[in-house]
Formats: structure tokens, C-alpha cells, sequence
């Protein structure tokens, strides 16, 4: 059999390029890296092919960790055709404005509060815009911050555990999606912060752009209002709070989140037999594809060790002598032209077969890295032209492709700008997962 070491350059343009032919001709992802990994294992292996795939792709769907992800998608689906947004808004409406910004912080705080019970992006942009874009179009306020705030907080649905992308990394890395979750928060949290600090540096500097602040609520007036928000609170404690707590794993509380989600949906009147067949038609359809594309990756993760190009890629890495900050650099500039080109599950699992040998020999903490990762996903959400969150707010409010990715582009540079900030002090991922396992 040729060497790997001869063959990995060229290997590496093909499977490249044959994955690009795929893609550009309609292939599905899922499809394309089974086909791409079939002929490198026929080419470079001496197993048959087919027994490695059956025996690969079965290995890794039949892991129980995946268990969570359809039951974390189910509920998000059951929250978002729920009346929980509406009760969301009185409640957080009191408190948000008095705020620099107004009512347009319930962007972002409406958006970390979903996050914390959805785990994906486009539904918490969805969810949200539905209970604020009315509301805030009605009482004048500018469209270009709206939006793009909608834009930039709706990525936190990924961010902020339970995330749909941090079980995918975690399988893939062999990482614990447990600490993964407790990972997230802090970061998410801070993220939150700066989206909340420009809404409001951007209110100060436009003043007259910004409507009289017209819900003139005493204390009083707002704990009552706050109860409007207990429900959620309890569907995050109980989702949250158990896996934190130790007493749940993460399918454990995604089975929670479920009971939970279906008990909201049915006490606040939002449930019907149809939405119930609607959520699982949903789950079941963005599970499937989820499944299909993590197939196809662990097939192509086999392969590709038999080709030998991720020693190879590696090695090379290696030998350039990058400092992790160069590197880290690198990876970025690659997953922002990936994020223009791919949704953010297939970029996770169209790189970690190739890319996981790289930031292991750099050194890289694997759970600080998976935080890493759901940042820069979170950038491509908003980059086009395929950034999920520009297409579910065109969808809502028919504006140019262009004028949304425009308005987006502040939000963008604020998570460039946290990349930065969590390279530099790396204890803002990795301090609380610390303090939970000391305790």
C-alpha cells in the first residue's frame, strides 16, 4: 500500500476537492462525507469498506450521550410554538426600560433567558423576534438595531447550555457534555454583557432615535410583573440546575426539559394535538439530519486515519512553529470563510476528524477549545450567505439579505473581539467547570 506520508498532500487537495464537487452539486452533507470517506477507504484501506462503515457509523450513533440531542431539539421545538415568549416579554419589559437601549435589551436578555432552555440558535432568533418585533415596531423604535441585536443575541442559543452544538463537539472530541454545559455559562453570560453594553453605548450616542420610555412601573409593579417569568425560571432550574446539582447527566435533563417544556406549553394554553405532532414532526427532522452529517463524519474520521493526512497535517503544523495565538488566528480566518459556506454543525464535524490532531499537539485544553469552536459557530450564524439566524429574520421581516447582514456585522465583530478575550484569560471557561468538580 503507497505511504501516507507521500500521498497525504495530494490526498489531502483530493478529498478537498472532491468534497467541494459534492457540495457543489447538491449533495447532501451527510451523503458527500460517506462518498468522500467510501472511495479513501477503498483507495488506503485494507479492511472492506463496507464493514468499516457499518461498523463505524453504528459505533457512533449508538452512543448514549447522543440521546440528549433529539430530546434537547424536541424541547426546544415544544417552547418555541409555546406562548412562554409572550409571558417572557411582561416580564422583562418593567425591567429593561429604564435601561440605555429601552426595550430593545429584551433582545438580549430575552435571547440568554430562551438560550438557557432552547439550545439552538435559530429558534431563540426566531422565539424572540416573534414577542419583541411587534412590540418594539409598534413604539418607534430603529430597525437597523432591532434587528441586528436580534441577530447577534440569537446566536447565544448556542453559547448558553443546553447547546445543540456543544453535544455534537462533545461526542466528536470525546469530550464531557456535562462539563461542556457548566463551560458555557460564564462565557455566555459575559457575552451577553457586551451585546447589552453596545444596544446601550449605541442608545447613549443615537438619543433621538430611541422612544420615551412609556411603561412607567413602580417596584411593586415589577415583582408582579416578574411572575410572568417564573415558569421559565423553573424550567431552567430544573434543566440546568440538575446537571449542575450532579444528579443528572445530559440526557437526564434533557428528559426533564421535555416534561417541563410540554407542562408549559399546556398550562399556558399554547397546546393543541397539532403542535404536539408539529414538534416531533420537527425534532425528528433536524435530528435525522444532525445524525446523517455526524455519520458521514465518523466514516470520514476512519478514513482519513487510513490516509494518513491528519498525522501528516499535524506534523506540518508542527514544524511551522506556531505559538497557539498563531494558530488560533489561523483556525478563526478558517471558520469564518467556512461560516460563509456551511451551517454550524457541519463545520464542527467537517473539521474535527483533521483538526483535532492539530490543537491536541498544540496543546490545547479540548474543553476550552469546544467553548472556542461554539463562538466562532456562533460568528458564522451571521455571516452570508448562509447564516441561519439572516435567513430566519428575513423570513420575519422580508428585508434585503444585505441589510440584515449589515446591521448584524457590530454583533459579529463583538464575538471576533471575545475569541480574544477568552485566549488571553482562558479561566473564563475554565474556572467554573474547576469549582464544580472541587466541590
Amino acid at each position: 500500500m503507497p505511504t501516507a506520508e507521500l500521498l497525504s498532500p495530494a490526498m489531502a487537495v483530493a478529498i478537498v476537492g472532491s468534497m467541494l464537487l459534492l457540495l457543489g452539486l447538491g449533495v447532501w452533507i451527510g451523503l458527500a462525507l460517506v462518498g468522500v470517506a467510501l472511495v479513501a477507504t477503498l483507495l488506503y484501506a485494507t479492511r472492506m469498506p463496507g464493514e468499516a462503515m457499518a461498523t463505524t457509523i453504528f459505533g457512533s450513533l449508538s452512543s448514549w450521550t447522543l440521546t440528549s440531542l433529539p430530546l434537547f431539539i424536541w424541547m426546544g421545538e415544544i417552547l418555541f410554538r409555546s406562548k412562554i415568549s409572550e409571558y417572557m416579554f411582561r416580564g422583562l419589559a418593567p425591567w429593561m426600560a429604564p435601561l440605555p437601549g429601552r426595550l430593545m435589551q429584551v433582545n438580549v436578555v430575552g435571547s440568554a433567558i430562551f438560550a438557557a432552555i432552547s439550545g439552538s440558535s435559530a429558534a431563540t432568533c426566531a422565539t424572540i423576534g416573534k414577542m419583541t418585533m411587534p412590540e418594539l415596531e409598534k413604539r418607534g423604535y430603529p430597525a437597523e438595531m432591532v434587528i441586528g441585536s436580534l441577530a447577534g443575541a440569537g446566536t447565544l442559543g448556542l453559547l448558553i447550555p443546553p447547546s445543540i452544538i456543544m453535544i455534537v463537539y462533545g461526542v466528536t472530541a470525546d469530550v464531557s457534555i456535562n462539563k461542556l454545559f457548566i463551560a458555557g455559562v460564564i462565557p455566555g453570560v459575559l457575552l451577553a454583557g457586551l451585546f447589552m453594553l453596545y444596544v446601550g453605548g449605541w442608545s447613549l450616542l443615537h438619543p433621538e432615535r430611541i422612544p420615551v420610555n412609556d411603561l412607567k412601573v413602580d417596584f411593586a409593579g415589577k415583582l408582579r410583573a416578574s411572575a410572568d417569568l417564573v415558569p421559565t425560571v423553573l424550567l431552567i432550574a430544573g434543566v440546568l440546575g440538575s446537571i449542575y446539582a450532579g444528579i443528572a447527566t445530559a440526557t437526564e435533563s434533557a428528559a426533564i426539559g421535555v416534561l417541563g417544556a410540554l407542562a408549559l406549553s399546556i398550562f399556558s394554553g399554547g397546546f393543541t394535538w397539532r403542535v404536539f405532532a408539529d414538534t416531533v414532526a420537527g425534532a425528528m427532522k433536524t435530528t435525522t439530519m444532525i445524525m446523517l452529517i455526524l455519520a458521514g463524519s465518523s466514516f470520514l474520521t476512519i478514513a482519513m486515519g487510513f490516509t494518513g493526512v491528519p498525522r501528516a497535517l499535524a506534523e506540518w503544523v508542527a514544524q511551522l512553529g506556531l505559538s497557539q495565538g498563531q494558530l488560533l488566528l489561523a483556525l478563526t480566518l478558517l471558520y469564518i470563510v467556512l461560516g460563509c459556506l456551511l451551517d454550524g454543525i457541519s463545520m464542527v464535524l467537517l473539521t474535527m476528524a483533521v483538526l483535532l490532531p492539530v490543537v491536541t499537539a498544540a496543546k490545547f485544553d479540548l474543553l476550552w477549545f469546544g467553548i472556542y469552536i461554539v463562538i466562532v459557530v456562533e460568528m458564522a450564524q451571521v455571516t452570508p450567505p448562509v447564516g441561519f439566524n439572516l435567513f430566519v429574520l428575513q423570513s420575519m421581516t422580508r428585508r434585503d439579505i444585505g441589510f440584515i447582514s449589515r446591521v448584524a456585522f457590530p454583533f459579529f465583530l463583538i464575538m471576533l473581539l471575545f475569541v480574544g478575550l477568552i485566549y488571553l484569560f482562558p479561566g473564563v471557561v475554565t474556572w467554573l467547570p474547576q469549582q464544580m468538580a472541587k466541590g
